[in-house]
């Protein structure tokens, strides 16, 4: 720790106030599971990052018994791809969140019997839903275009709440149509 002299030779350390690191570790947050994400959903619905693209994630979701797999592959890559960007930028970060959180609940939902470590185990899973709810109770933190959209400058407990409401229904509701 440096001291301050009269004679400056050693500069005081800075007191960040906490709200910066906060903010710092929830962007950090964000953006990576923005990333991941934004990787997942394209690769379904272009083929990207060496993803299965359309026609191949509709195969999938047949195998798991999914009707409309077509249709089911086409809103699992948007509800990923822009459920990623928007936490990436925090923008509608709650409902950015309950599109992460559905998809996960759908994937904890037909994998859960794989075990828990990967390559096959639901580790993985449970890190990007708890994170995506983490964020939809937290907010964006200050560093997030949330702040420039009026009445989401305030984050509030109760929309992360509704957020996660959400995408557990319609996580839910999803599972259940499954053959």
């Amino acid at each position: 720790m440096a001291f301050r002299s009269k004679t400056n030779a050693f500069l005081e350390p800075a007191h960040a106030p906490p709200w910066i690191g906060y903010s710092v570790g929830l962007m950090l947050l964000r953006m990576m599971v923005g990333i991941i994400m934004m990787v997942a959903g394209t690769g379904k619905l272009f083929g990207w990052f060496g993803g299965m693209g359309i026609n191949g994630t509709a195969k999938g979701f047949t195998a798991l018994g999914y009707p409309a797999p077509k249709m089911m592959a086409v809103i699992c890559g948007l509800s990923e791809g822009l459920g990623g960007a928007g936490l990436f930028v925090g923008l509608l970060t709650p409902l950015a969140a309950a599109a992460v959180l559905g998809t996960m609940v759908n994937a904890l939902g037909v994998t859960w019997d794989n075990g828990f470590l990967l390559p096959k185990g639901v580790e993985f899973t449970l890190l990007v839903a708890i994170s995506a709810t983490a964020l939809a109770l937290t907010g964006p933190g200050e560093y997030a275009l949330d702040r420039f959209v009026p009445g989401l400058r305030e984050h509030r407990v109760t929309y992360g709440v509704g957020a996660i409401a959400l995408a557990l229904v319609t996580g839910a509701v999803f599972l259940l149509i499954r053959h």
